[in-house]
């Protein structure tokens, strides 16, 4: 029997734009994403996508609605364990890996470990351990300035998986490369998703890359339909 990792509920998200004015996002969403999922959510820019895995991942807050992760009711917590939930169960990656410079691939992976109470011998080790997988192990002591774009997203991946979530939630992770680097990377992130049973809710206008998960949903016009 599959188990939900994630569960939106209702999910109601509107934005005040000056006076009387107010723009509504997000109409009612329900969405469940499965243990080993991979969900793409398809939406042009500016319709809502980065909105609804914010609130997702416990990054905002929604005006209606109920998020589950893993079966915990995640929309009532304090700022405390919220911000818990989002160092232990969930990885984000951006369209921009958002790597700190001035330390290495490896340090980049090793301290959301360090903030999460591993040993630095440990978070090292598992740190190595998803620089090899994603073929960049060789790098481990480079700074992001002298990685290549594919290589910056290959080490953003590994940090988004750092301390084994249990959802991993993207947002174009692969706008921000050229279309063949796009694939390699995309294949990566595929195969490091798939290798360690994860679930993802991936954000894309990318519709060739969304083909090739599991299941694609539709944002529009606040909603989500399937496609």
């Amino acid at each position: 029997m599959s188990e939900t990792v994630l569960a939106l509920s209702g999910i109601e998200k509107s934005y005040n734009r000056g006076l009387a004015s107010e723009v509504t996002v997000l109409r009612g969403v329900d969405l469940t994403v499965q243990r080993g999922e991979v969900v793409a959510l398809v939406a042009p820019s500016g319709a809502g996508k980065s909105t609804l895995l914010h609130i997702a991942g416990l990054l905002d807050t929604a005006d209606a609605g109920k998020v589950e992760i893993a079966g915990q009711d995640m929309t009532n917590l304090s700022d405390n364990k919220r911000t818990a939930a989002r160092r232990s169960d969930v990885g984000f990656v951006y369209q921009f890996h958002h790597l700190l410079p001035e330390f290495s691939a490896l340090e980049n992976i090793v301290l959301p470990q360090l903030a999460n109470g591993v040993t630095r011998g440990a978070a090292q080790d598992r740190a190595m351990d998803l620089l090899g997988r994603v073929g960049v192990a060789d790098r481990a002591s480079h700074r992001p300035a002298a990685l290549s774009g594919g290589e910056q997203q290959r080490v953003a991946f590994c940090r988004a998986l750092a301390n084994a979530p249990q959802l991993l939630l993207a947002d174009e992770p692969t706008g921000n490369l050229d279309p063949g680097t796009s694939d390699q990377v995309f294949e990566t992130l595929m195969e490091l998703v798939r290798g360690t049973g994860l679930s993802a809710l991936i954000a894309t206008h990318n519709l060739q890359l969304a083909a090739r998960m599991d299941r694609q949903i539709r944002l529009d016009a606040g909603g989500l339909v399937p496609v």
